[in-house]
């Protein structure tokens, strides 16, 4: 997001934790690159003075506990980061009269899923089984609250913003299929593939990101929103498909695909979103299909390990690849 806006020559600052070793941030080198503070989003204090000092007109939430299985191990920390972190970022920005738009980011794992492959549209019910997705359910609920607060006082316009299975260079977080096996050609161990016949909207990151923007663009001139999904068009890959995808990028790729459903009871067989309303209301609509979302992301790790490109030359340059495309696609 910061790459974009900084092509898109609007101003950004950041709040997030301390970046992790091998993270897109320490890959890229971005340490100071923008004004930031790296503190936690639960320290009201500290957010509520970096507020103060930068006076954004537009606050895109993403801080988050993000991952299913970690959220079994810490399921009160899950809570706390996506509920309360939530509503420590709302409760300060309405306090804040330069504050005009907050958009949150959840995830399509907010809808209850019957794993019948149906895509999920806006107004289904919301329901978490495993705690990740039962807190982003709960941040969703902090949401409708200060929707519900800003009609009463004229507040801050507040939206969520719900993306499927979102990807891209440089993503290296634990138990996430893509960095997997990124860590499998890097150690040249082998990868088990948990559940191949699963389902998931792959996306590149650039595509929701510039949906989330256009969110920005028409609360600031006045429209007023609830929430959005954001995913592909076409009907969701499965696992397999990505890891076929994976071994003609990297010939050397070791997998053990196995065939028991060890994790169905942890992890959601089936999802599919269905972004109908963002596109009849925004115009929004994916530019790169899952396919080459699947594939721009093992060639830009590709390129990565091969040393032809540093993390910040790969992620500029798809930027303008992306807004390139958009335009001749607009």
């Amino acid at each position: 997001m910061t790459f974009l806006l900084e092509h898109l020559n609007v101003h950004v600052v950041g709040y997030s934790l301390p970046a992790e070793k091998d993270s897109l941030f320490d890959r890229a080198e971005r340490t100071a690159a923008i004004p930031e503070v790296f503190a936690d989003i639960r320290d009201y204090e500290t957010l509520e003075k970096f507020i103060d000092q930068q006076k954004p007109s537009t606050i895109i939430h993403m801080a988050a506990q993000p991952l299913v299985l970690k959220s079994y191990e810490s399921p009160r920390e899950t809570f706390d980061v996506n509920v309360m972190g939530t509503v420590n970022v709302l409760d300060i920005a309405f306090k804040k009269d330069f504050v005009k738009v907050i958009i949150v980011v959840t995830t399509d794992k907010v809808y209850r899923n019957d794993n019948s492959g149906r895509a999920f549209v806006e107004t289904d019910p919301l329901e978490g089984k495993d705690p990740y997705s039962a807190s982003k359910v709960g941040t969703e609920s902090v949401v409708a609250a200060w929707q519900q607060i800003s009609k009463v006082s004229a507040g801050p316009r507040v939206v969520s913003v719900r993306a499927g299975n979102v990807i891209g260079g440089g993503d290296f977080a634990e138990n996430r299929i893509i960095p997997d096996l990124i860590r499998g050609v890097m150690t040249g161990n082998q990868v088990e593939i948990r559940n191949p016949d699963s389902t998931r909207p792959w996306q590149h990151v650039l595509d929701p990101l510039t949906g989330y923007l256009t969110v920005v663009e028409n609360c600031l001139q006045g429209h007023d929103y609830s929430h959005f999904n954001f995913g592909p068009l076409s009907k969701s890959v499965n696992v397999a498909e990505l890891t076929k995808s994976a071994t003609t990028v990297f010939k050397d790729l070791k997998l053990n695909i196995m065939k028991s459903k060890s994790h169905t009871n942890v992890e959601s067989i089936n999802l599919d979103l269905d972004s109908s309303l963002v596109n009849k209301n925004l115009g929004w609509r994916p530019i790169w299909t899952q396919e080459e979302a699947i594939f721009r992301t093992l060639n830009w790790w590709a390129s990565l390990l091969n040393k032809s490109k540093n993390a910040e030359e790969l992620c500029k340059e798809e930027v303008l690849d992306f807004i390139k495309t958009k335009k001749l696609i607009s």
